[in-house]
């Protein structure tokens, strides 16, 4: 677990005040974050201050959300989509998550990896104005299909609409990512936080995210795990499971991160869901 930053009487004056002059939660926030507080210490600190369960605070930061679709993660111990029987190994509530094996046959991995491997190029993340941008924290190489772009695909996509109750087009395009030694994706949420400027420009088609799914296409020969450091959880990287965790309310503890391959190599295919119908962007991603 993480060590937390402590609340100042200075800092918990300040919060009471600004609160109290008419500021809404996500311009507090915005102006602690501007002063170099994480995401994670400055909902942490307001709800203490504000005596607030973690809860309470992010639904009142949450967007209101019309018709949005929610994710149903299943209970197991087994899963059965058409002739595959998927097996939830483990389940946690906060956040919700589910860990499955055998979502994916061998075979199906193999492929995946070969209609991949002609397109990678250095993967990027999600800038504030919703383009794609280059990251430092990000160091593998990756590539997106495009929705039902092949059989294999539609495939794919159809089971895990299937399993977690959520219609195939409120999906991202999966996306398929490949890390060498010592590459890795440091902590980071998956969720588009709604105090950001560019906050209306990522979710203008599709809404928010809502929940993540990590799908291992092989089983490296040491690290490539899968942390979720404010629960003390990694999951093990294996050939045909997956990771799926769903933060619809921005919960904080969805934070993760691809840990770094120490021997081998890693591919995962990744697959992030939308609270409504999602429109991939115009040009090349």
């Amino acid at each position: 677990m993480r060590s937390h930053t402590p609340i100042t009487p200075e800092l918990r004056q300040w919060i009471l005040e600004t609160t109290r002059t008419g500021h809404s939660l996500g311009d507090v926030l915005r102006l602690m974050h501007d002063s170099g507080y994480s995401q994670h210490d400055s909902r942490r600190i307001v709800a203490a201050v504000l005596d607030m369960p973690m809860t309470a605070l992010e639904a009142r930061l949450r967007p209101h959300r019309p018709n949005g679709a929610h994710v149903l993660l299943p209970d197991g111990p087994h899963a059965v989509i058409g002739e595959r029987s998927v097996r939830v190994m483990l389940a946690a509530e906060t956040p919700p998550l589910r860990v499955f094996d055998g979502l994916l046959s061998d075979d199906e991995c193999a492929a995946l990896i070969e209609l991949a491997k002609p397109r990678l190029q250095r993967a990027r993340t999600v800038a504030e104005d919703g383009a794609q941008q280059i990251d430092e924290h990000r160091t593998s190489d990756g590539m997106f299909f495009g929705l039902g772009e092949q059989p294999l695909i539609e495939r794919i996509e159809a089971r895990i609409a299937a399993l977690l109750g959520i219609p195939v087009d409120h999906g991202e395009g999966l996306q398929v990512l490949h890390y060498l030694p010592g590459q890795q994706y440091e902590p980071h949420q998956d969720w588009f936080d709604p105090t950001q400027p560019g906050y209306a420009a990522i979710t203008a088609t599709g809404g928010q995210r809502i929940a993540s799914l990590v799908i291992y296409l092989n089983t490296p020969d040491a690290g490539g795990g899968t942390a979720f450091p404010e629960i003390g959880l990694t999951v093990t990287a294996l050939r045909g499971s997956a990771v799926c965790f769903t933060y619809e309310s921005g919960d904080v503890f969805s934070l993760h991160a691809g840990l770094p391959v120490t021997r081998g190599e890693k591919w995962i295919a990744t697959k992030w869901l939308r609270e409504r119908p999602y429109r991939e962007p115009a040009g090349p991603r």
